[in-house]
């Protein structure tokens, strides 16, 4: 019985030498990839020839476009008139009003600048009218200035009762002459 033990013995350290033996690397098939389909050629539309003519064309529309947009905005500038009060160069609330809107275009287009003139009615000594319309004139200046605009855009000139909007020396004539008005050049 001891050789049946041994013979055990001898059996199961085979095997146990044989489980414990390198194992055999698995075999990885390699991944074949096929080739791709061949791309067809496809046809490339032609972009549409513009000729000279129809770039001038359409740089004349847009020029022209833009004339009209500065013209009209030169033209809204233009067409209001800053009123004071008799022997006064005080803002009125109506003045600050349209000085805001005057402020937005200016804002808008930087290539505006502006002449601000100041006229009186014919009341009063010329020297005491010219300085009364420069006054006038630089009080509109100073609130654009605080509104955002630049100093350099502007300019002041007094034409004191020198060239009225109104004639005649009634109180209405008066008061529409009373005034500082722009005039506006593009950069």
């Amino acid at each position: 019985m001891k050789s049946k033990y041994i013979l055990l013995m001898a059996t199961l350290i085979a095997v146990g030498l044989a489980a414990c033996s390198k194992k055999p690397e698995p075999v990885i098939e390699p991944v074949v990839q096929e080739e791709p389909a061949p791309v067809e050629e496809v046809a490339i539309p032609e972009e549409p020839q513009i000729n000279q003519d129809s770039l001038d064309a359409l740089e004349a529309a847009r020029l022209e476009a833009a004339r009209k947009r500065l013209q009209e905005l030169m033209d809204r500038l233009m067409a209001d008139d800053v009123y004071f009060d008799f022997d006064r160069s005080e803002l009125t609330a109506e003045a600050k009003d349209l000085l805001n809107q005057v402020g937005a275009i200016l804002t808008e287009e930087p290539r505006f600048t502006i002449t601000v003139e100041g006229h009186t009615d014919e009341r009063g000594t010329e020297d005491y009218n010219m300085t009364l319309g420069s006054t006038r004139a630089t009080k509109v200046k100073e609130f654009l200035s605080a509104y955002g605009i630049s100093g350099d855009r502007m300019e002041t000139i007094s034409y004191g009762e020198e060239k009225p909007k109104v004639e005649g020396s009634s109180e209405e004539a008066y008061a529409k002459n009373r005034r500082a008005n722009f005039r506006v050049n593009v950069k």
